[in-house]
């Protein structure tokens, strides 16, 4: 336990436990959702209105909450936060947010600090927590003041290049992607293979989505051996982002998302088998293997 943790349990949680909120559930779901539950403190003994107060500096949104009696009589609060306006939620902007609770009975209103004693712990299991939202790739997580208040940790989207869609047919490979997190209006891509790169130009199909043509001819392997092609997307001016597939909440991408490997003929008299892939860091990877004997 840190000197931090310590001077949060022993100090101040014990001398705010009647005036706060107390959090029992507290995590962000699919990437953009901030759920919560909490208890409050039994100086509240009515409300028939609620609502959640995001602030930072001169900001402030107001999200409607539930607040409910459990059987025992205690008075118990539900909320579900969306963040981000491309989601059609609060707009928040990058920063640290306050998270209180303001309710209300009658023409009586009164502001409660939400406390996070514990974090939640996500459950294990073939998926887990999103980490980033799936539409813009910012990240919202949950944190605490030294004095145990809760709040909305926002971080803009860092610059990545995002899988949309693979597109495989009898002799043809297509990949639609996104940019974020950077300004992209003429990128190309490079496929890159040990010793070997190919330059390939990116189509906008549609608003600030790019398809790429595999070039399966100049896969074909020149040893011999397999040979393992990584993706790197260039946008001017920054390096390059490699190519994948990360706004999910799988763990195993390399399996879930499994793909059929097909066999082309790029080349007269030549057969290469292709295999598209996902890396276990959820990298997309082509391999390719030429198969003699062709005629």
């Amino acid at each position: 336990m840190t000197a931090r943790t310590r001077l949060m349990n022993r100090f101040f949680l014990p001398r705010r436990a009647g005036r706060a909120a107390r959090l029992g559930y507290a995590a962000v779901l699919d990437g953009q959702t901030v759920n919560l539950h909490a208890e409050l403190p039994d100086s509240v003994r009515e409300a028939d209105r609620a609502e959640i107060l995001l602030s930072r500096r001169h900001q402030r949104f107001r999200v409607p909450a539930r607040v409910y009696a459990a059987r025992d009589g205690r008075l118990l609060m539900d909320a579900a936060v969306l963040l981000g306006a491309a989601a059609g939620g609060v707009s928040v902007t990058p920063g640290r947010w306050k998270l209180r609770l303001r309710v209300s009975s009658g023409r009586r209103s009164r502001t409660l600090p939400l406390l996070l004693v514990e974090q939640t712990t996500p459950l294990s299991g073939s998926t887990g927590p999103m980490k980033y939202s799936p539409i813009t790739a910012d990240r919202y997580r949950l944190g605490r003041t030294l004095r145990g208040d809760a709040r909305v940790v926002c971080t803009k989207a860092a610059p990545a290049a995002e899988v949309i869609n693979v597109y495989i047919e009898h002799a043809r490979i297509e990949v639609d992607l996104r940019i974020l997190g950077v300004r992209a209006d003429a990128p190309w891509a490079e496929l890159v293979a040990a010793g070997r790169s190919v330059e390939c130009p990116l189509d906008e199909v549609e608003p600030d989505v790019w398809r790429l043509e595999v070039p399966l001819a100049e896969m074909l392997p020149s040893t011999g051996q397999r040979e393992h092609w990584n993706v790197m997307v260039h946008t001017d001016g920054r390096a390059p982002l490699r190519l994948a597939r990360r706004l999910h909440d799988v763990q195993t991408p390399e399996r879930v998302f499994a793909m059929r490997k097909i066999l082309v003929s790029p080349l007269r008299g030549t057969l290469m088998t292709i295999e598209p892939r996902y890396t276990p860091a959820g990298n997309l990877r082509f391999t390719c293997s030429d198969e003699s004997g062709a005629e």
